[in-house]
């Protein structure tokens, strides 16, 4: 496309692309809507970004079809040029539309393929996302899971759980329907070991939606967890449902872990071990951090701790990790070393450290170019036991400088 001349007036004054949608404002500007919708709802007063005048509050976008076929008849003349056709404009969503679509949710004929519909119109684009919130499609949507739980029926709660997840947003209206909703924990608990024909989606979407609940939730809610959610939320994790699952999973898990309630049934579940087996699979970088980062949480008490020594493959894994990854996944791993080394050390624990290599990596990390903190941590730990350790090759200079034999 480049070297070929767009007549000016294809071009939107905001985006300064050609416009695929053109719309007429009152002042007689037009604008592709996508951008002047945007602009409408970021801006803090209704005027016209090019007069400058202002819009009355219930102002109408009439569409510019005239200009539209142009654009279109412009785009198919030079499509050997390499422009990119323009197709026609769906019917934008209106308010009257979404009380149709939630009033036939309710009818179980139509339950499915108007949640296809609903999907269809909030994956076009932010502004049928936000009519339909504004027209209260998330609370009907949320009413209708926790009725398929109830009656036990997962026709449906794919598609309902990624309409919800696609048109989350977190106004105050959300917290409020989320904030203390233990019904729909309960519906998100079942639907993440729903088996459905695509149960892998069912099972993400649910994991999604959980991650944008929790967000908005209470303390009350979140201290009163039961185990069978956190329960599946490791689970999510020992299956490998998806990766987006399994980053979601670890988010809610990190989120809700500050209660000592909740840690002890995550540690009841399973979670250190399977969060070991997850980094040995060598994981993405942002992985490896959230899961480092609630392994510093399930380690500050002791069953966690017991879990996570009783894993064969931790402290090699913990210990490899240092310096390779990121300042964070150190900060974690210097943070677990230190609570195992004050709290649940033995002769044996010592000498394992000794032997995978722990010794050596805090050593490394006094040499290395990093924050002063983390040095100091590591310092730290090495005095704990300088005694045992003070015959390995990688500590001897270090600890007799400063401690006599």
């Amino acid at each position: 496309m480049d070297g070929i001349d767009v007549p000016q007036y294809f071009i939107c004054p905001i985006s300064l692309q050609i416009m695929k949608d053109p719309v007429t404002v009152m002042t007689g500007i037009t604008y592709d809507r996508e951008s002047i919708e945007q602009w409408f709802l970021t801006a803090k007063d209704t005027t016209c970004p090019v007069t400058k005048q202002p819009l009355e509050r219930d102002f109408v976008l009439t569409p510019n079809h005239t200009l539209r076929r142009l654009i279109q008849a412009w785009c198919a003349a030079n499509a050997t040029n390499g422009v990119d056709p323009i197709p026609t404009p769906k019917t934008p969503l209106d308010r009257t539309h979404v009380l149709k679509l939630i009033r036939d949710l309710g009818v179980a004929q139509l339950c499915q393929k108007t949640l296809q519909k609903m999907e269809a119109f909030c994956s076009y684009n932010e502004r049928n996302r936000k009519c339909m919130v504004d027209a209260g499609a998330a609370k009907a949507i949320v009413f209708l899971i926790i009725r398929c739980f109830k009656e036990n029926k997962s026709c449906g709660v794919e598609e309902a759980l990624r309409v919800l997840h696609l048109i989350w947003s977190p106004t105050s209206e959300m917290k409020i329907l989320f904030q203390e909703n233990y019904n729909f924990i309960d519906a998100l608990t079942w639907a993440l070991s729903c088996e459905t024909e695509n149960h892998v989606a069912t099972r993400t979407n649910a994991m999604l939606v959980t991650k944008d609940v929790v967000g908005v939730a209470s303390q009350n809610l979140l201290e009163r967890l039961k185990f069978e959610f956190l329960n599946g939320l490791v689970r999510t994790i020992r299956e490998k449902i998806s990766q987006a699952a399994m980053k979601a999973a670890l988010y809610v898990l990190i989120e809700v872990s500050p209660w000592g309630r909740n840690k002890w049934q995550m540690i009841e579940a399973g979670a250190v071990f399977e969060l070991i087996e997850m980094e040995l699979e060598n994981p993405e970088k942002k992985m490896t951090e959230l899961i480092f980062c609630l392994l510093g949480h399930l380690c500050s008490c002791a069953d966690g701790r017991a879990q996570f020594l009783g894993h064969a493959g931790s402290m090699p894994m913990l210990s490899k990790r240092i310096l390779r990854v990121s300042n964070t996944t150190d900060d974690r791993a210097l943070h677990i070393i230190s609570l195992i080394s004050k709290f649940s050390v033995t002769n044996e624990v010592v000498l394992e450290m000794l032997r995978v290599g722990t010794v050596s990596k805090l050593c490394m990390v006094l040499q290395a170019d990093c924050a002063k903190y983390l040095k100091e941590k590591a310092k730290d730990i090495l005095r704990l036991h300088s005694k045992e350790w003070n015959n390995s090759p990688c500590i001897a200079v270090y600890l007799l400088t400063r401690y006599p034999r």
